[in-house]
């Protein structure tokens, strides 16, 4: 009526979200949506989860929902593996990635090949998530980046986000996907607000798993990250553009299966290539990249080899300025940057 009247309706505005936020929304939907959804994990419930990311959720869902566990990582990821064959939809928290240490046979003997070895009569609908890579201060045990691991692996699906978007989006994908998917969140991100678009607060709002997306346009040189890194590769990518230096920063988001379609079609437009992540550099996540631009029809267009940014060869320091030493950093994106353009 209002329109018809020649009145100018605005849009609803995009909202700061925090990644925490985000995370607990898509939990929060998708329990709703679909009742064989259920989350276990080490004080998800009554405590609201060690990040806070389930608050509310066992108030609202009861304890046949909202499931707390001993500590005892094997155990309760092989109930989420054993519910997910029967056609419920677990999400199972390891309140750390290094945990699923303890854990990796269900992941990867149980989950991963399930579906391969029964000739695709069982799927596994689970997904394991929580944070991944370094926090801050917790020195070796607690602080290193399994994206490679984990991507290494047929017959999983990895995923690793950066914002608020990825994180509702990439979390529902994940639940809804018949397959085992690994999130591999980040802890220093959860309190850290993003934007999240007037579509990112639908229900229905997903984001594709295996696209990658451009969160930034340019022509002299290719940034690829994954997770936190995303935001220092922004960061350097302001800082360089008042040099005159132009990148397009791509946030890879799925780790497995490789967007590398994205990636080639940016290298064909730039003719460089940089790839930044917190993992170790040796079989890492941009060593794949690498190999895998080298082995494409975007190496023709390369001018100068490929450069990798990645922690340090080392495990991780518990001292802050070793450990600050020990990822990548925005000045070290920026040198990087500058040697693949020779500048």
């Amino acid at each position: 009526l209002q329109q018809r009247r020649g009145l100018r309706l605005s849009a609803p505005a995009a909202i700061q979200v925090t990644v925490r936020d985000a995370l607990n929304q898509a939990l929060d939907e998708e329990l709703e949506r679909d009742e064989r959804v259920f989350l276990l994990g080490e004080e998800v419930a009554q405590y609201d989860g060690a990040y806070k990311i389930s608050r509310g959720l066992w108030k609202k869902y009861g304890d046949k929902r909202i499931i707390d566990t001993p500590i005892s990582e094997m155990g309760f990821a092989g109930i989420a593996v054993g519910a997910a064959m029967v056609w419920l939809r677990p999400v199972c928290e390891f309140m750390t990635f290094n945990f699923s240490m303890q854990a990796i046979d269900q992941v990867i003997n149980s989950a991963a090949k399930s579906c391969y070895m029964s000739a695709g009569s069982i799927s596994v609908p689970v997904v394991f998530r929580g944070p991944n890579g370094a926090a801050a201060g917790v020195a070796a045990q607690h602080s290193q980046c399994f994206a490679a691991w984990y991507g290494h692996c047929p017959g999983l699906k990895v995923v690793s986000p950066w914002s608020s978007e990825d994180a509702k989006g990439l979390l529902k994908a994940s639940i809804r996907d018949d397959n085992p998917v690994v999130m591999l969140e980040s802890e220093l991100l959860y309190g850290v607000p993003f934007e999240m678009s007037e579509q990112a607060q639908s229900k229905d709002f997903v984001v594709p798993i295996g696209k990658a997306k451009i969160e930034r346009q340019g022509t002299h040189v290719t940034l690829v990250a994954h997770s936190r890194p995303v935001g220092h590769c922004m960061e350097a990518a302001t800082v360089l553009s008042k040099e005159g230096v132009e990148c397009e920063v791509i946030n890879l988001r799925t780790i497995r299966p490789m967007d590398i379609e994205t990636v080639e079609a940016s290298v064909v437009k730039t003719n460089h290539l940089v790839t930044v992540e917190g993992g170790w550099p040796q079989f890492g996540v941009g060593a794949e990249i690498c190999a895998r631009i080298m082995e494409g029809p975007a190496f023709n267009y390369l001018d100068a080899p490929a450069v990798r940014v990645t922690g340090a060869d080392v495990p991780m320091p518990y001292a802050k300025i070793l450990e600050d030493n020990s990822l990548p950093q925005v000045k070290d994106i920026v040198f990087a940057v500058k040697k693949a353009l020779n500048i």
